[in-house]
């Protein structure tokens, strides 16, 4: 018959492994923490240096063309460049150090994990310019469409602005988002798929309702060269002085009242000319 393992003996053992092993893993993490003590002193101080020359260098004035942004005025929101770069550095030396740290106490696993995070951050920082840049990119591209839709008289110049915008910032989401390594492939498929739908709906619908107003467009580029303000012209049986003539009609001055044709009558109708 086998004998009984000797109760104390083992429990002495163990203890005094315990013990032994405390007071090896003691010194590291008081290590550690020094080490953390000092990053996240000289993150706050990085930080605030950076800030600062932002601040002085006017890197701020990129954020503020950023707030005049419509739809980022509706967030209620302000965007202070300087601010968001001396919290992205804080947090990413503070993240090298607290690697440091935790490579002292000797824990692979979290190592690792603060490592990948590390790792990480440089991304985030390249999608969040991309999506900076964007968003400016979007903006000018609005305001331009909107220009010309003014230019031309065409009353949807603010719809077709708005979806030229947001068409430009889904891309910009879904490309930063790729830089920050996240998978797209499936949102990209699904945006191709929408705007495809959306465009080919829209053009179909805009085009049947804004033939006449296209049809004057198109002839105030052929017309425009040939009648000026100033001119007496006589369309069919109606004569008079032409006062104004923009993108899409024509105004003649006829006695006591004004007469408005669209532009493309001047391509259909006959027209006649007197000096």
């Amino acid at each position: 018959m086998k004998e009984l393992p000797n109760i104390t003996e083992v429990l002495r053992n163990t203890f005094q492994t315990l013990i032994d092993q405390f007071v090896e893993f003691v010194p590291r993490i008081l290590g550690a923490i020094v080490i953390l003590l000092i990053g996240i002193g000289v993150a706050r101080l990085m930080a605030f240096i950076v800030r600062r020359v932002l601040a002085q260098v006017g890197f701020d004035k990129i954020g503020s063309r950023l707030n005049e942004i419509s739809i980022i005025k509706q967030l209620n929101t302000e965007i202070k460049l300087s601010e968001i770069i001396g919290k992205v550095l804080y947090y990413f030396v503070l993240l090298v150090f607290i690697t440091a740290a935790t490579e002292t106490l000797g824990v692979a696993a979290i190592t690792d994990m603060v490592s990948s995070l590390v790792s990480f951050i440089p991304k985030v920082i390249a999608a969040a310019i991309m999506l900076q840049v964007g968003v400016l990119v979007a903006d000018t591209l609005r305001e331009a469409v909107l220009s010309m839709c003014q230019s031309f008289n065409i009353s949807s110049g603010r719809l077709l602005s708005m979806i030229v915008f947001v068409f430009f910032l889904v891309i910009t989401v879904i490309s930063a988002l790729g830089q920050a390594g996240i998978n797209t492939e499936l949102l990209e498929s699904s945006f191709n798929l929408i705007i495809g739908g959306v465009i080919f709906a829209f053009a179909v619908g805009y085009g049947i309702a804004s033939r006449d107003v296209m049809s004057n467009i198109l002839s105030s580029f052929y017309s425009r060269s040939k009648y000026k303000e100033g001119q007496v012209i006589q369309i069919d049986d109606v004569k008079g002085e032409i006062i104004k003539v923009d993108g899409t009609s024509l105004t003649l001055q006829t006695g006591d009242t004004t007469t408005v044709f669209p532009m493309q009558v001047l391509q259909t109708k006959k027209v006649e000319i007197f000096n």
